[in-house]
């Protein structure tokens, strides 16, 4: 979608002078006066001010329940012989919930629904945590490591970080991009970052190692729609491109299921996933890089936390002993021997 860059430069003006980055420049005015210097700051803040809140209405919207598609098909292939793969489609119900909101930080986590046999369950899905104006982010470096990069003042003035999560807290990818309120929609698209493997990816190949994405978000009248744009990478001195791939994930309001059934999961299982996040935002906080042992989204680390939560949902363990065992299980998958990138 293309955007009125005159637009986004009035923007952008709006926002440093309101930062005070243009400090010194009302003084070239010699013939403005006081009381409209004063004015002209005050619309300043208040557009930074209308800004910000649209930011977060945006993000907000994200929040819901949905009957979600997932729709990713290959494109075009880069490397001889490389065939491409068959279209990936399929579906699901979903709950995404607000579990944190301190203004300029919000969390929302992803609780698929799913229904076999006429029994119906709940799944931990992802997590999206939003930051206003980051100092820094948390980025993929490839071989399952990442890395903490420090956000320029230019990029961060205005703008939001999102930074994924996995089924296990683990960190998946972060990018850094301002929101955009135009053409009757609300558009966050940061630039190509690396990413790991999706596990629909990770457990069927080895013919690539990196995912090169673009992330769109885009809040619509029926929900939010979020679409990539991904380069399939081999690593190495010089990635090779493998093939490129687009995908749509369309997540449309819908309240026809047991919505119920994702609520009573996180009522009965969110302190200890609060632990959990602490226990990563620990080791995140601490060190400049970090990666796990296992390539992929290891079972071998989601499977017992999922586990763990389970057992405390049902009563077989308290939180305090899950979350011992869950330290151990990080710890044992978690190395610091990473190079930088």
């Amino acid at each position: 979608m293309q955007f009125n860059h005159a637009g986004k430069a009035l923007r952008m003006l709006v926002i440093a002078a309101a930062a005070g980055l243009v400090a010194g420049c009302a003084a070239s005015y010699q013939t403005a006066s006081a009381p409209a210097q004063t004015s002209m700051a005050q619309a300043s803040a208040d557009q930074v001010a209308a800004d910000f809140e649209a930011d977060r209405k945006a993000i907000l919207a994200m929040a819901g329940n949905y009957e979600v598609e997932f729709d990713f098909m290959e494109t075009v292939s880069f490397m001889p012989g490389y065939e491409l793969k068959e279209r990936y489609r399929t579906g699901a119900t979903e709950v995404v919930r607000v579990i944190e909101d301190r203004g300029t930080y919000i969390a929302l986590q992803h609780i698929l629904v799913a229904t076999h046999n006429d029994q119906s369950f709940p799944i931990k899905h992802w997590r999206q945590d939003w930051e206003y104006q980051p100092e820094t982010v948390l980025t993929y470096i490839g071989k399952n490591a990442w890395q903490s990069e420090p956000v320029a003042e230019a990029d961060r003035i205005g703008a939001w970080s999102q930074v994924v999560y996995q089924v296990d807290d683990a960190p998946r990818y972060g990018a850094v991009a301002r929101w955009q309120h135009e053409a009757g929609l609300s558009t966050w698209e940061p630039a190509s970052a690396w990413r790991p493997l999706p596990r629909r990816e990770a457990t069927k190949r080895d013919d690539y190692d990196i995912m090169a994405g673009v992330n769109r978000h885009v809040i619509t009248a029926w929900g939010w729609v979020h679409e990539q744009d991904n380069s399939k990478l081999i690593s190495g001195e010089n990635p090779k491109l493998l093939a490129r791939e687009v995908g749509i994930n369309s997540y449309r309001r819908m309240d026809e299921f047991p919505v119920e059934v994702a609520e009573a999961y996180w009522a009965d299982t969110k302190d200890y996933w609060t632990e959990v996040r602490a226990i990563w935002d620990d080791i995140a906080a601490k060190n400049p890089r970090f990666g796990l042992t296992i390539q992929g989204e290891p079972a071998e680390l989601y499977m017992p936390l999922l586990g763990l939560a389970e057992e405390v949902r049902e009563g077989k363990k308290t939180a305090d002993a899950a979350l011992t065992e869950a330290r151990g299980l990080i710890d044992e998958y978690t190395t610091l021997e990473v190079a930088a990138r």
